[in-house]
């Protein structure tokens, strides 16, 4: 059965077409539909596409061109914030969700290897940014601290505007709240600290423990931290927190912060991964060198 599903899994991969997600030009557009299609908006800025540019480029039958991967990371913005050097990205998911599948330490590219790091360690750099921002805390959000931080792409209590401890906080719905220029209003993701397990679980623990026991974010369920919450909203009247706590979970959440504490564990996800050739192929294409590619140096590039 496993056999059969994953000769399923690789000729469905197979059938995608990356060059016509191109659009015609170098990187790839965010998607098309049959009502107006493609999307105006492509993949670039340093993002979770980098799982995508790999699944692209390691395609048997119609694959990304190099040229593509390469003008996606001309699109990077490197930046040092609190005494850190790293490729910027806001929301702290950005720094996880293609390293839920695939191990980035000691892997570099060519970008990579002009700085001198890799995507893994500049994860773990975003992850100190992230609790810095917050014990730095320049707009005055109540909660922030050393073990209470992680903004993310997520919902808040908004969209409302409310006037508190003399001062106007606009408080937003779903926005890809970011570190350090923003949007920020107060709202926090413990799931996104959780994912952040592997890269810094020095300052991830602490954070867990505080979520856990200080803040008691933990549902009465099986289902983890809930989706969000924000210290400052005074949420809803009768609220037992005394302040904003999403009532959702979402698995889109969920899912990184259950393969994330696998990969911390055991490092299962990463293994797995590296048996899909596929993938090796589209980290060679990407000018990927070092790490547990080493052992597949010498590997022919896969055909459908």
């Amino acid at each position: 059965a496993e056999a059969e599903i994953r000769s399923l899994a690789e000729a469905l991969y197979g059938r995608a077409d990356w060059c016509w997600a191109q659009d015609g030009g170098e990187t790839v557009t965010h998607g098309w539909t049959p009502e107006h299609g493609f999307l105006e908006y492509r993949w670039e800025g340093y993002d979770e596409a980098l799982l995508l540019y790999v699944l692209g480029l390691g395609s048997p039958t119609h694959p990304l061109p190099e040229s593509s991967y390469t003008a996606w990371t001309a699109t990077f913005r490197w930046e040092s914030c609190y005494g850190y050097d790293y490729l910027y990205a806001g929301p702290l998911f950005i720094h996880q969700l293609s390293h839920v599948w695939i191990d980035f330490r000691d892997l570099q590219d060519a970008f990579m290897r002009s700085k001198g790091t890799d995507y893994f360690e500049n994860s773990r750099r975003a992850t100190f940014v992230h609790q810095r921002y917050a014990i730095e805390n320049p707009r005055g959000f109540e909660g922030y601290g050393e073990h209470c931080w992680g903004i993310t792409a997520s919902e808040g209590p908004g969209p409302s505007t409310l006037k508190l401890n003399g001062i106007e906080r606009r408080f937003e719905d779903y926005v890809a709240r970011g570190v350090p220029y923003g949007p920020d209003d107060g709202t926090l993701a413990p799931w996104a600290v959780v994912a952040s397990l592997p890269f810094a679980p020095e300052i991830v623990r602490p954070a867990i423990s505080f979520c856990i026991h200080q803040a008691k974010l933990k549902a009465a369920k099986a289902y983890g931290f809930k989706a969000a919450f924000n210290p400052t909203h005074p949420g809803t009247s009768g609220n037992a927190f005394g302040w904003w706590v999403s009532p959702w979970h979402f698995g889109l959440n969920e899912g990184p912060v259950v393969l994330m504490i696998e990969n911390d564990r055991s490092g299962l996800l990463w293994r797995l991964m590296r048996s899909c050739r596929y993938i090796r192929s589209g980290m060679q294409r990407a000018g990927f060198e070092g790490g547990w590619l080493r052992a597949f140096d010498q590997e022919p590039t896969p055909t459908a």
